[in-house]
Protein backbone atom coordinates (compact mmCIF):
# COMPACT_ATOMS: atom_id res chain seq x y z
CA UNK A 1 0.00 0.00 0.00
CA UNK A 2 1.23 3.49 -0.76
CA UNK A 3 0.05 7.07 -1.28
CA UNK A 4 1.08 8.76 -4.53
CA UNK A 5 0.10 11.92 -6.41
CA UNK A 6 -1.55 11.71 -9.82
CA UNK A 7 1.69 12.96 -11.33
CA UNK A 8 3.62 9.81 -10.33
CA UNK A 9 5.23 8.38 -13.45
CA UNK A 10 4.68 4.85 -14.69
CA UNK A 11 8.36 4.13 -14.07
CA UNK A 12 7.96 5.07 -10.43
CA UNK A 13 4.85 2.87 -10.19
CA UNK A 14 6.84 -0.08 -11.49
CA UNK A 15 9.56 0.49 -8.89
CA UNK A 16 6.87 0.59 -6.22
CA UNK A 17 5.32 -2.65 -7.45
CA UNK A 18 8.64 -4.44 -7.26
CA UNK A 19 9.20 -3.13 -3.74
CA UNK A 20 5.83 -4.46 -2.68
CA UNK A 21 6.49 -7.76 -4.33
CA UNK A 22 9.44 -8.31 -2.04
CA UNK A 23 7.82 -6.82 1.07
CA UNK A 24 4.46 -8.57 0.97
CA UNK A 25 4.12 -12.02 2.45
CA UNK A 26 2.65 -14.09 5.25
CA UNK A 27 4.02 -11.71 7.87
CA UNK A 28 3.21 -8.46 6.06
CA UNK A 29 1.44 -5.59 7.83
CA UNK A 30 -2.24 -4.90 7.26
CA UNK A 31 -2.52 -4.35 3.51
CA UNK A 32 -6.01 -2.85 3.90
CA UNK A 33 -4.87 -0.03 6.19
CA UNK A 34 -5.32 2.75 3.61
CA UNK A 35 -8.41 1.56 1.74
CA UNK A 36 -10.58 -0.28 4.28
CA UNK A 37 -12.81 2.76 4.70
CA UNK A 38 -13.50 2.74 0.93
CA UNK A 39 -14.34 -0.95 0.66
CA UNK A 40 -18.08 -0.81 1.35
CA UNK A 41 -18.65 1.93 -1.22
CA UNK A 42 -17.09 0.13 -4.23
CA UNK A 43 -19.99 -0.30 -6.64
CA UNK A 44 -19.28 -3.92 -7.73
CA UNK A 45 -19.04 -4.94 -4.06
CA UNK A 46 -22.33 -3.24 -3.18
CA UNK A 47 -24.08 -5.04 -6.05
CA UNK A 48 -22.67 -8.55 -5.53
CA UNK A 49 -25.35 -11.23 -5.49
CA UNK A 50 -23.52 -13.43 -3.00
CA UNK A 51 -24.97 -11.86 0.15
CA UNK A 52 -28.44 -13.39 -0.20
CA UNK A 53 -26.86 -16.75 -1.10
CA UNK A 54 -24.82 -16.85 2.12
CA UNK A 55 -27.64 -15.46 4.27
CA UNK A 56 -29.92 -18.22 3.02
CA UNK A 57 -27.23 -20.83 3.74
CA UNK A 58 -26.79 -19.42 7.24
CA UNK A 59 -30.50 -19.63 7.97
CA UNK A 60 -30.66 -23.18 6.67
CA UNK A 61 -27.68 -24.24 8.81
CA UNK A 62 -29.72 -23.93 11.98
CA UNK A 63 -26.75 -22.98 14.13
CA UNK A 64 -23.75 -20.74 14.55
CA UNK A 65 -21.80 -19.76 11.40
CA UNK A 66 -18.07 -19.09 11.09
CA UNK A 67 -17.10 -16.72 8.28
CA UNK A 68 -13.47 -16.71 7.16
CA UNK A 69 -12.30 -13.34 5.88
CA UNK A 70 -15.32 -11.44 7.22
CA UNK A 71 -13.74 -8.05 6.48
CA UNK A 72 -16.08 -5.12 7.05
CA UNK A 73 -19.10 -7.35 7.66
CA UNK A 74 -20.49 -7.13 4.14
CA UNK A 75 -21.97 -10.64 4.58
CA UNK A 76 -21.82 -11.10 8.36
CA UNK A 77 -24.01 -8.11 9.23
CA UNK A 78 -26.89 -9.03 6.87
CA UNK A 79 -26.66 -12.59 8.20
CA UNK A 80 -27.01 -11.31 11.76
CA UNK A 81 -29.98 -9.18 10.70
CA UNK A 82 -31.58 -12.40 9.48
CA UNK A 83 -31.28 -13.89 12.97
CA UNK A 84 -28.10 -15.96 12.46
CA UNK A 85 -25.28 -16.04 15.03
CA UNK A 86 -21.97 -15.33 13.28
CA UNK A 87 -18.32 -15.50 14.27
CA UNK A 88 -16.26 -13.42 11.85
CA UNK A 89 -12.55 -14.20 11.50
CA UNK A 90 -10.24 -11.80 9.72
CA UNK A 91 -6.54 -11.00 9.75
CA UNK A 92 -6.91 -7.28 9.05
CA UNK A 93 -7.27 -5.11 12.18
CA UNK A 94 -8.42 -2.19 10.04
CA UNK A 95 -11.18 -4.16 8.31
CA UNK A 96 -12.39 -5.46 11.68
CA UNK A 97 -12.41 -1.90 13.03
CA UNK A 98 -14.66 -0.83 10.14
CA UNK A 99 -16.92 -3.80 10.88
CA UNK A 100 -17.22 -2.75 14.52
CA UNK A 101 -18.16 0.77 13.41
CA UNK A 102 -20.77 -0.72 11.13
CA UNK A 103 -22.16 -2.88 13.93
CA UNK A 104 -22.39 0.14 16.23
CA UNK A 105 -25.14 1.47 13.95
CA UNK A 106 -27.17 -1.75 14.23
CA UNK A 107 -29.70 -2.74 16.88
CA UNK A 108 -28.60 -4.43 20.09
CA UNK A 109 -30.11 -7.69 18.85
CA UNK A 110 -27.97 -7.65 15.69
CA UNK A 111 -24.83 -6.69 17.59
CA UNK A 112 -25.36 -9.57 20.01
CA UNK A 113 -25.28 -12.08 17.14
CA UNK A 114 -21.82 -11.11 15.83
CA UNK A 115 -18.49 -11.95 17.42
CA UNK A 116 -15.32 -10.76 15.68
CA UNK A 117 -11.97 -12.52 15.99
CA UNK A 118 -8.66 -11.30 14.65
CA UNK A 119 -6.90 -14.37 13.33
CA UNK A 120 -5.24 -16.19 10.46
CA UNK A 121 -7.34 -18.64 8.47
CA UNK A 122 -4.30 -20.90 8.19
CA UNK A 123 -3.96 -21.33 11.95
CA UNK A 124 -6.95 -20.68 14.20
CA UNK A 125 -8.36 -22.55 17.20
CA UNK A 126 -11.68 -21.28 18.51
CA UNK A 127 -12.39 -24.32 20.70
CA UNK A 128 -15.88 -24.76 19.26
CA UNK A 129 -17.61 -26.17 16.21
CA UNK A 130 -19.98 -24.63 13.69
CA UNK A 131 -22.93 -25.81 11.63
CA UNK A 132 -21.67 -23.80 8.67
CA UNK A 133 -18.27 -22.37 7.77
CA UNK A 134 -18.03 -20.00 4.82
CA UNK A 135 -15.27 -18.27 2.86
CA UNK A 136 -17.16 -15.64 0.82
CA UNK A 137 -15.57 -13.54 -1.93
CA UNK A 138 -12.41 -15.60 -2.39
CA UNK A 139 -10.23 -15.05 0.70
CA UNK A 140 -8.96 -18.62 0.26
CA UNK A 141 -7.19 -17.48 -2.91
CA UNK A 142 -4.80 -15.35 -0.87
CA UNK A 143 -3.25 -18.64 0.29
CA UNK A 144 -0.46 -19.14 -2.21
CA UNK A 145 0.86 -22.65 -1.53
CA UNK A 146 -0.65 -26.09 -1.14
CA UNK A 147 0.73 -26.15 2.40
CA UNK A 148 -1.15 -22.97 3.32
CA UNK A 149 -4.32 -24.21 1.63
CA UNK A 150 -4.20 -27.55 3.45
CA UNK A 151 -3.50 -25.83 6.77
CA UNK A 152 -6.64 -23.73 6.31
CA UNK A 153 -8.77 -26.71 5.31
CA UNK A 154 -7.51 -28.71 8.29
CA UNK A 155 -8.62 -25.89 10.57
CA UNK A 156 -12.00 -25.75 8.84
CA UNK A 157 -12.52 -29.50 9.18
CA UNK A 158 -11.60 -29.43 12.86
CA UNK A 159 -14.13 -26.65 13.53
CA UNK A 160 -16.96 -28.18 11.50
CA UNK A 161 -19.79 -29.79 13.44
CA UNK A 162 -21.03 -33.25 12.59
CA UNK A 163 -23.23 -32.91 9.49
CA UNK A 164 -22.02 -29.33 9.10
CA UNK A 165 -21.23 -27.72 5.75
CA UNK A 166 -18.35 -25.72 4.32
CA UNK A 167 -18.90 -23.28 1.44
CA UNK A 168 -15.77 -22.37 -0.48
CA UNK A 169 -16.14 -19.44 -2.89
CA UNK A 170 -13.55 -19.17 -5.70
CA UNK A 171 -13.52 -17.55 -9.11
CA UNK A 172 -13.36 -19.85 -12.10
CA UNK A 173 -10.28 -18.79 -14.10
CA UNK A 174 -11.01 -17.51 -17.60
CA UNK A 175 -8.43 -18.98 -19.96
CA UNK A 176 -8.93 -16.13 -22.41
CA UNK A 177 -8.28 -13.58 -19.69
CA UNK A 178 -5.22 -15.41 -18.35
CA UNK A 179 -3.66 -15.56 -21.82
CA UNK A 180 -4.71 -12.20 -23.20
CA UNK A 181 -4.34 -9.69 -20.39
CA UNK A 182 -1.25 -7.52 -20.58
CA UNK A 183 0.80 -6.88 -17.49
CA UNK A 184 1.29 -3.35 -16.22
CA UNK A 185 -1.76 -1.77 -17.87
CA UNK A 186 -4.60 -0.36 -15.79
CA UNK A 187 -8.04 -1.69 -16.65
CA UNK A 188 -11.56 -1.91 -15.26
CA UNK A 189 -14.32 0.54 -16.11
CA UNK A 190 -16.00 0.63 -12.72
CA UNK A 191 -18.50 3.38 -11.92
CA UNK A 192 -17.04 6.14 -9.73
CA UNK A 193 -18.36 6.42 -6.20
CA UNK A 194 -18.48 8.93 -3.37
CA UNK A 195 -17.97 8.49 0.36
CA UNK A 196 -20.04 10.15 3.11
CA UNK A 197 -17.19 12.58 3.85
CA UNK A 198 -17.33 13.92 0.28
CA UNK A 199 -14.45 12.12 -1.38
CA UNK A 200 -14.92 11.08 -5.01
CA UNK A 201 -13.20 7.87 -6.00
CA UNK A 202 -12.40 6.11 -9.26
CA UNK A 203 -10.96 2.61 -8.98
CA UNK A 204 -8.85 0.76 -11.53
CA UNK A 205 -7.03 -2.58 -11.60
CA UNK A 206 -3.58 -3.64 -12.68
CA UNK A 207 -1.85 -7.02 -13.00
CA UNK A 208 1.78 -6.46 -12.13
CA UNK A 209 3.20 -9.99 -12.27
CA UNK A 210 1.69 -13.23 -13.55
CA UNK A 211 3.45 -16.46 -12.59
CA UNK A 212 1.85 -19.03 -14.89
CA UNK A 213 3.76 -21.92 -13.34
CA UNK A 214 2.84 -21.04 -9.76
CA UNK A 215 -0.68 -19.92 -10.78
CA UNK A 216 -0.17 -16.69 -8.83
CA UNK A 217 -0.83 -13.16 -10.03
CA UNK A 218 0.08 -10.00 -8.19
CA UNK A 219 -2.68 -7.44 -8.54
CA UNK A 220 -3.09 -3.81 -7.67
CA UNK A 221 -6.36 -2.12 -6.85
CA UNK A 222 -5.71 1.55 -7.59
CA UNK A 223 -7.95 4.19 -6.02
CA UNK A 224 -7.85 7.69 -7.49
CA UNK A 225 -9.27 9.84 -4.71
CA UNK A 226 -10.31 13.48 -4.95
CA UNK A 227 -10.98 15.15 -1.60
CA UNK A 228 -13.64 17.87 -1.22
CA UNK A 229 -10.87 20.50 -1.13
CA UNK A 230 -9.54 19.31 -4.49
CA UNK A 231 -6.52 17.42 -3.14
CA UNK A 232 -5.82 14.25 -5.17
CA UNK A 233 -4.34 10.95 -4.03
CA UNK A 234 -3.50 7.64 -5.61
CA UNK A 235 -3.91 4.75 -3.16
CA UNK A 236 -2.59 1.33 -4.18
CA UNK A 237 -3.64 -1.93 -2.57
CA UNK A 238 -1.18 -4.58 -3.79
CA UNK A 239 -1.72 -8.28 -3.16
CA UNK A 240 -0.99 -11.73 -4.63
CA UNK A 241 -3.79 -14.11 -5.58
CA UNK A 242 -3.63 -17.82 -6.38
CA UNK A 243 -6.10 -19.11 -8.94
CA UNK A 244 -7.36 -22.69 -8.81
CA UNK A 245 -9.03 -24.76 -11.49
CA UNK A 246 -12.11 -26.89 -10.88
CA UNK A 247 -10.53 -30.33 -10.45
CA UNK A 248 -7.54 -28.95 -8.60
CA UNK A 249 -9.88 -27.49 -5.98
CA UNK A 250 -11.92 -30.71 -5.84
CA UNK A 251 -8.82 -32.84 -5.24
CA UNK A 252 -7.61 -30.42 -2.59
CA UNK A 253 -10.89 -30.65 -0.69
CA UNK A 254 -10.96 -34.45 -0.86
CA UNK A 255 -7.33 -34.67 0.20
CA UNK A 256 -8.18 -32.66 3.32
CA UNK A 257 -11.13 -34.80 4.35
CA UNK A 258 -14.17 -33.30 2.63
CA UNK A 259 -16.87 -34.74 0.42
CA UNK A 260 -18.29 -32.37 -2.19
CA UNK A 261 -22.08 -32.12 -2.30
CA UNK A 262 -22.62 -29.30 -4.78
CA UNK A 263 -20.67 -27.19 -7.22
CA UNK A 264 -22.38 -24.04 -8.44
CA UNK A 265 -21.44 -21.64 -11.22
CA UNK A 266 -23.37 -18.74 -9.68
CA UNK A 267 -25.04 -17.50 -6.52
CA UNK A 268 -28.40 -18.35 -8.06
CA UNK A 269 -27.29 -22.00 -7.67
CA UNK A 270 -26.90 -22.48 -11.40
CA UNK A 271 -24.98 -25.70 -12.06
CA UNK A 272 -21.31 -25.71 -12.98
CA UNK A 273 -20.95 -25.57 -16.78
CA UNK A 274 -24.06 -23.48 -17.32
CA UNK A 275 -22.02 -20.28 -17.80
CA UNK A 276 -18.43 -19.36 -18.53
CA UNK A 277 -16.35 -18.62 -16.69
CA UNK A 278 -18.79 -18.24 -13.81
CA UNK A 279 -17.81 -19.02 -10.24
CA UNK A 280 -16.56 -22.07 -8.39
CA UNK A 281 -18.85 -22.34 -5.36
CA UNK A 282 -18.24 -25.62 -3.53
CA UNK A 283 -20.57 -26.95 -0.85
CA UNK A 284 -18.80 -29.69 1.09
CA UNK A 285 -19.17 -31.70 4.29
CA UNK A 286 -16.79 -33.59 6.51
CA UNK A 287 -16.05 -37.09 5.29
CA UNK A 288 -14.48 -40.05 7.03
CA UNK A 289 -10.76 -39.81 6.57
CA UNK A 290 -10.33 -43.29 5.20
CA UNK A 291 -13.20 -42.85 2.74
CA UNK A 292 -12.18 -39.51 1.27
CA UNK A 293 -8.44 -39.10 1.52
CA UNK A 294 -6.10 -40.83 -0.90
CA UNK A 295 -3.31 -42.95 0.50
Amino acid sequence: MKRESFATTLAAQDVYAMTELHATGAGAPDSYSLTADLYDFVVPYRNRQDVSFFVEAGKEAGGQVLELGCGTGRVAVPMARAGVDVVGLDRSPRMLAICRERLAEESAAVRSRVRLVEGDMRAFDLNETFRLITAPFRPFQHLLTVGEQCACLECVRRHLARNGRFILDLFNPSLDDLVGRKQGEEFGEEPPFSTPDGRRVVRRHRTVVHDRFGQVSRHELIYYVTDPDGREERLVHSFPMRYLFRFEAEHLLVRCGFAIEQLYAGYDKSPYGSQYPGELIFVARRAARGASRPA
